[in-house]
């Protein structure tokens, strides 16, 4: 019988596929010695399995990871210490991700320049909002958003192996570059 925290990451890589295994980590909220222990019985039991190398785990070997989902989830860890283990799953195209956080619901939509046509395809609905990641906050001026609350993001590596997210108004991310 497998633990909470081990059918937790699981459900992650089912959902989800490979993700880097700091993403794990964090999403675990564990401290990191009990996070990689977990992770290490799951791939004693070929449970889970090393990808690209060791930096991504999957389901198994062959899994592929998706760079969007990948850029959702770390928008999505920034809120992670409020959101419920089982509060977020993979959304409706084009979003990535759903999560609740305090009773609302949130989609994070990853955009690459020239896709700001895909937000059309939104289905904005009461009590919902969206986060925007986008490559470079002065994109925001050739979007039209939908009738919600929009937040934007942008996801920046610099050479780092976890990013940092920062997070735009509409009105701080029309002049920023």
């Amino acid at each position: 019988m497998l633990l909470q925290d081990e059918q937790y990451v699981l459900q992650w890589l089912s959902q989800y596929g490979a993700l880097p295994k700091a993403q794990l980590l964090r999403l675990l909220k564990k401290p990191q010695s009990t996070g990689e222990k977990i992770l290490r019985n799951l791939k004693r039991s070929l449970l889970i399995s090393d990808v690209g190398g060791g930096y991504y785990l999957g389901t198994d070997a062959m899994s592929k990871p998706d760079r969007r989902t990948i850029l959702a989830i770390w928008v999505l860890l920034e809120f992670i210490d409020r959101v419920d283990a089982r509060a977020h799953y993979p959304a409706v195209y084009p979003a990535q991700l759903f999560f609740l956080k305090e009773n609302i619901g949130y989609e994070i939509v990853v955009l690459y320049e020239g896709e700001e046509h895909l937000l059309k395809l939104l289905r904005p609905e009461e009590d919902l909002k969206y986060i925007i990641v986008l490559p470079f906050a002065g994109m925001v001026s050739k979007l039209k958003l939908p009738p919600v609350p929009c937040l934007f993001a942008t996801v920046d590596f610099n050479g780092a192996e976890e990013p940092s997210v920062t997070f735009y108004a509409e009105a701080d991310a029309d002049g920023a570059e």
